[in-house]
């Protein structure tokens, strides 16, 4: 068919994408302030922050170990403390008893992503509850946001993504043009998540579920927990998604919430809801007063991590026992299998072109193909969980289309939870 023109993804974007799954690490002076919440009135004293087991190479070791392949941090959360020592604001960790006031939490965690081979990312809050001229003065503010931005992204080597949190910013204006043209002459390459001038984007809930219908490409943004309101864009753009999710119930560290725990198994159906519907998984553990991750969240993305190769190591049939076929891509076999999950890749550097597929199997009695799963975009990765069915084949179809569709891997498998 005549195709039209077809937005393409960056190079950064698509590497991205193939990171897949990363952790999300909030920690700051909130963690000293149990049961603080967005937007507390609570005072808070850089007095009460002291990590004195402080280990970010546990955090990114375990996260490692876990599969996942970036991490990011909490450098200012809301309440507008700095994990490291800003030269711009009296509430940081200078001010801190840690380390006599010479530590530096982003310093420790981009020195252990290195260490690990894990990408950086930096959590920074636009909305800040400790600069009093934030509603006072937006351009004294804006400098402030500037200043900062160029500590971080000049002190601490290349950072990959800079995250944008737009909870408290609603109806807040900034300079984002001056903003962010900072931002790109320091560090090009780096994504923007989800403001601004977005890279990547936000899936719009905080639970860790994409829709089943999920483009990479769009022309509106979900920017804030507290709005429904939308951030139109002014024309499509490539801005492939992230579910961010909390392993407890909280993003910080409490004392009393360990009943609240996810379970294994709830883990691995968020993981299907977002990496199986072609997003990032950004899972969020709050490490503890002494600046580790909890035991026991520890040991749950660990089974998490090997659930995840235990279910995926294995496949029945790969892309090379595929043979395309008038844009069918078929699998038969003389012995029948059980299977009940096929995982497809798009290779999206063209661009995202399958529109509608379906994916048939062969009975393995009467030797008749039998439509299992109908769906829109495949994207990075699709992850179809069907009933357990004997199998004689499987084939894919596309439907519709937008140009010539690039089908990267198609993978089958038989899965014992």
């Amino acid at each position: 068919m005549r195709s039209k023109h077809i937005i393409k993804p960056t190079l950064k974007q698509l590497e991205f994408q193939n990171w897949g799954f990363g952790l999300f690490i909030h920690f700051g002076l909130r963690t000293f302030y149990e049961g603080y919440t967005d937007f507390d009135e609570r005072p808070m004293s850089p007095d009460t922050f002291c990590p004195i087991q402080l280990n970010c190479e546990q955090w990114i070791e375990t996260a490692k170990k876990a599969g996942m392949k970036y991490a990011v941090l909490t450098a200012k959360h809301h309440d507008g403390f700095s994990n490291w020592p800003s030269a711009y604001t009296t509430f940081s960790v200078k001010q801190s008893p840690w380390k006599q006031g010479k530590g530096d939490v982003v310093r420790e965690f981009v020195d252990a992503c290195r260490k690990f081979d894990m990408k950086p990312g930096l959590y920074y809050s636009p909305y800040d509850g400790a600069a009093d001229f934030y509603t006072k003065d937006a351009k004294a503010y804006d400098d402030y946001f500037i200043n900062q931005m160029t500590e971080l992204l000049t002190q601490y080597g290349e950072i990959d993504i800079l995250w944008f949190d737009g909870a408290g910013s609603e109806g807040h204006e900034y300079d984002w043009h001056r903003i962010v043209s900072r931002i790109r002459s320091l560090q090009p390459n780096i994504l923007i998540f989800n403001s601004a001038d977005p890279d990547i984007r936000w899936i719009g809930n905080e639970d860790g579920i994409a829709p089943i219908e999920c483009s990479n490409v769009v022309d509106a943004l979900d920017f804030s927990i507290y709005t429904d309101d939308q951030q139109l864009l002014e024309e499509k753009l490539w801005l492939p998604a992230e579910c961010d999710v909390q392993i407890r119930d909280r993003w910080f560290y409490s004392d009393h919430n360990e009943h609240t725990l996810k379970s294994l198994k709830e883990l691995m159906g968020i993981y299907d809801h977002s990496i199986g519907r072609g997003t990032n998984l950004l899972l969020n553990i709050g490490p503890d007063r002494n600046g580790l991750l909890p035991e026991l969240d520890v040991k749950r993305i660990l089974e998490m991590g090997a659930a995840i190769r235990k279910r995926y190591c294995h496949p029945l049939a790969t892309m090379c026992d595929f043979v395309e076929e008038n844009g069918a891509w078929v699998f038969e076999t003389d012995v029948p299998i059980l299977i009940n999950h096929i995982t497809i890749q798009e290779d999206l550097t063209e661009g995202e072109r399958v529109r509608m597929f379906k994916i048939e199997v062969m009975t393995a009695k009467t030797g008749k193909y039998v439509t299992v799963h109908t769906g829109t975009y495949i994207g990075s990765k699709r992850i179809i969980s069907i009933p357990l069915i004997n199998v004689r084949g499987v084939k894919l179809t596309i439907l519709k289309r937008q140009g010539n569709p690039l089908i990267k891997a198609i993978s089958v498998y038989n899965i014992n939870e």
